[in-house]
């Protein structure tokens, strides 16, 4: 068995009057996240390690947020397309470990919802999905309430 390893990161500005999206479910807050898709930084940390995990670039290569077809782009049926793409080269998920930083909102309520539904758009089990989160102890812009940030780590097998 042959594995490969890739880490993703995204940080996106919380603002008002958008949606805030993480692992592709609505989390109920006076603030979203700001982006050229739908800002989901989990879904997008998470693509970026499958990508960095075979040599691939990351999502703005393949998603340009310059270019207006991704405007407003739901981030799972980029996820879709990301995991086709490691899957044409002759790899699978062995497991996805994340860690959401966010100072608010408290989101405990809300990860086996997210892991949920990324497993289902992987086409993999639950128990291959992690999501922690923590704060930032108030400490940084993610600790002002300024924007979350997110770290991923994706182990592929072939």
């Amino acid at each position: 068995m042959k594995i490969r390893i890739g880490n993703g990161y995204d940080i996106h500005k919380l603002v008002e009057g958008r949606d805030l999206i993480l692992g592709g479910i609505k989390i109920p807050h006076h603030l979203g996240l700001l982006g050229h898709s739908d800002a989901d930084a989990l879904t997008h940390a998470i693509m970026d390690a499958m990508l960095g995990a075979l040599s691939l670039g990351d999502i703005g290569h393949y998603f340009p947020p310059t270019d207006a077809k991704w405007a407003g782009a739901n981030s799972l049926k980029l996820l879709e397309e990301v995991n086709q793409l490691i899957q044409s080269h002759g790899w699978q998920i062995g497991n996805i470990d994340s860690v959401i930083i966010a100072q608010r909102p408290k989101l405990k309520a809300h990860l086996k919802s997210m892991r949920d539904c990324l497993a289902e758009v992987l086409g993999i089990e639950l128990d291959q999905v992690s999501i922690k989160a923590t704060t930032n102890e108030k400490l940084d812009a993610v600790g002002r309430e300024e924007g979350i940030a997110v770290y991923a780590v994706v182990l592929l097998t072939k």
